[in-house]
Parts: structure tokens; C-alpha cells; sequence
């Protein structure tokens, strides 16, 4: 199989990246930590308007109906540049949920929950969220978030918004949601759970090489003993593991944006192979920046402590490591 992408793909990509360059990213989830959402928002209408964040909305909701490696690729991208706010839940789950009620006939577009949310996700103007227990406990941003949904079972529910919780991300706001009206039946829980962990993968192997960029550059720049201190080995040899790592994380994401997307019988399995190696990945590059930067790295003012923080909670995300790779090892044991 063929995991190169498209010239289109490559230029999409790197549509995004030249936005978010541009744009102050990094003041945004300061804000967006605080209780600020007017420089995130207007971040989202940004990326609307380059199609980001309608790429899994039907045409006929003012989407692109666009293909999971798209959405891999714009992920990358968001999380390279560490875009606040419930992008997986927004941009990818719910209309993967509402794809599955649609499919199945369970009355969700007779109720007009699709024609209710998707243009205005399309448009940047909606943000939804959720909870999908056991691996999504708590809902990102539901104070702001309108939609706020619960997976039960296979069902999809109202959400009542509770307290507040404490995240290790400040920029990852998190609240207790109970269930409440039923909205939909038959969602196809399983690919939503599937398309989040695959959108979470993708972040985190871009959050991993923005680390991995900014601490060579620091690695250049700082200078002990005379020498910059990325000329030592012992430098080099912990940057060039994570290299590694990255470039070994970003093939199995993506195979596994073609698997889910070609309805593959291991697209499970090859969905938890790659949140497992991209949160391994992007740890090992939050470890190593955080080392290579020393006593700089620790303190909150400095951007590095933005994607830090994320890489922690992403690692968690959507199904812990150790949950992916006991849905690895047990299908492979299934296979023989």
C-alpha cells in the first residue's frame, strides 16, 4: 500500500500550517486558558474559512464530505500550532456520530440534528463536545460548547453540564456531564471512538515535531563551554531518537486514516498501534525539550509549557496507552 500523500493533500497541509504560522497560536491558548475565547474563536473562523473545520460535513450542510486522511493532515497541522478548543469533538466525532444515526435510519435526520449543527461546525460558529465513557469521561469546553452530547451505549443524549475539573493543559478545560434527553440511536459509537483516537494521533504527532523543531533551534542557539549545546552527542543522540520516533509514528497514522476509511477489518488494531506510537513519540519529545531547554522549560511564561502540557493530555485521550495496546495485543492473538 501505497501511504505517499497526494500533491493536493501536501498543499492542503501546508495551507494550514502557512495560517496558523501567521497566526498568534500560542496567545490564543493563553486566553483560552483564562476564560478568553474571542482569539480562539476567531482562530476557528480562520480555519473555516480554508475549509478545516467543515471537512467531515456533508455538502449538503455546507461541508466538504472530505476523506479521514484530509482530516489526518489538518490535525497534524493543529496540533503542530496547538489550536485550543474541542477540535476532535467538533470537528470529527459528532458528525461521525450523526453519519451513523443517518445510516442506520434512527431518526436523527427526521429530528434534524444533522441540519441543527453541521453548517454551523462547517462555519466555525459551533463548537459541540462530549462524553463517550468509559475513555472520554468528561467533556472539553462544554461551558462554551453547544452541543453537549453523551454517548450511551450505541444511543446519543443531551448533556447536562456540571462542575468543572481540574486539567493538566489549562487550554484543556474539562466538566462532569450527566445524560439526559435522547436524541439518537444506532451512532456507530465504535468509529466515533475510532475517529477520535485517529484525530488525537494525528496532534500528537504534529505537537511532537513542533517540540522536536523549537528545542533544535534552542539547541543551536544556547551555548555552554563555548560550543552551542546542541553541537554535544549526548544532545544530538536524544534529539535524533525523537526524530525517529516521529518518523516512525506518522506512517502508522496515517495507514490507519486508509484502514478506518476503507472500513479495513484491522482498523481497530491499527488505530491503537498508532495513538500508542504517537503518544510514545511525542512524550519521548516533551521529555527531551523539556531536558534540552532545562530550568527555562519548567516555567509556565515559556511557550514550550503549551505543548507540554497538551502532549500529556493527549497521551490520555481518547483511550490510554495501556488500553490501545491490550486492543493490539488481543487482536493480534485473534488473528493466530
Amino acid at each position: 500500500m501505497r501511504f505517499a500523500l497526494s500533491s493536493e493533500q501536501e498543499q492542503f497541509g501546508a495551507t494550514v500550517d502557512a495560517l496558523l504560522t501567521e497566526a498568534d497560536t500560542p496567545r490564543a491558548a493563553r486566553a483560552w486558558a483564562a476564560g478568553d475565547h474571542g482569539p480562539g474563536l476567531a482562530l476557528w473562523r480562520r480555519l473555516a474559512d480554508v475549509g478545516v473545520t467543515g471537512l467531515t460535513a456533508p455538502e449538503a450542510y455546507d461541508g466538504l464530505g472530505a476523506g479521514l486522511v484530509e482530516v489526518t493532515v489538518a490535525f497534524e497541522q493543529l496540533g503542530r500550532h496547538a489550536v485550543p478548543g474541542p477540535l476532535v469533538e467538533s470537528l470529527v466525532v459528532v458528525p461521525t456520530l450523526l453519519a451513523g444515526a443517518q445510516a442506520a435510519g434512527s431518526g436523527a435526520a427526521d429530528s434534524g440534528l444533522a441540519g441543527r449543527w453541521l453548517a454551523g461546525i462547517a462555519a466555525g460558529k459551533t463548537l459541540a463536545s462530549l462524553v463517550l465513557p468509559p475513555h472520554v469521561p468528561y467533556a472539553l469546553d462544554a461551558d462554551l460548547a453547544d452541543p453537549v452530547l453523551v454517548v450511551d451505549g450505541d444511543s446519543l443524549r443531551s448533556g447536562h453540564v456540571g462542575r468543572p475539573l481540574t486539567s493538566v493543559d489549562p487550554a484543556r478545560r474539562l466538566f462532569v456531564v450527566t445524560a439526559a434527553q435522547p436524541l439518537a440511536t444506532n451512532v456507530g459509537a465504535a468509529r466515533g471512538l475510532d475517529a477520535g483516537a485517529l484525530a488525537c494521533a494525528a496532534q500528537l504527532v504534529g505537537a511532537g515535531r513542533s517540540l522536536l523543531d523549537t528545542t533544535v533551534a534552542y539547541a543551536r542557539q544556547r551555548r555552554q563551554f563555548g560550543r552551542p549545546i546542541g553541537a554535544f552527542q549526548a544532545v544530538k543522540h536524544q534529539l535524533a531518537d525523537v526524530l525517529v520516533g516521529l518518523e516512525m509514528a506518522r506512517p502508522l497514522v496515517y495507514g490507519a486514516a486508509v484502514a478506518l476509511a476503507s472500513d479495513s477489518a484491522t482498523a481497530a488494531r491499527d488505530i491503537s498501534a498508532a495513538k500508542v506510537a504517537a503518544g510514545d513519540a511525542a512524550y519521548r519529545a516533551a521529555r527531551v525539550a523539556l531536558q534540552v531547554h532545562g530550568a527555562i522549560g519548567y516555567t509556565a511564561e515559556h511557550d514550550l509549557s503549551l505543548w507540554l502540557t497538551k502532549v500529556r493530555a493527549l497521551v490520555s485521550a481518547w483511550g490510554t496507552s495501556r488500553w490501545h495496546r491490550t486492543r493490539v495485543r488481543e487482536a493480534l492473538c485473534a488473528a493466530g
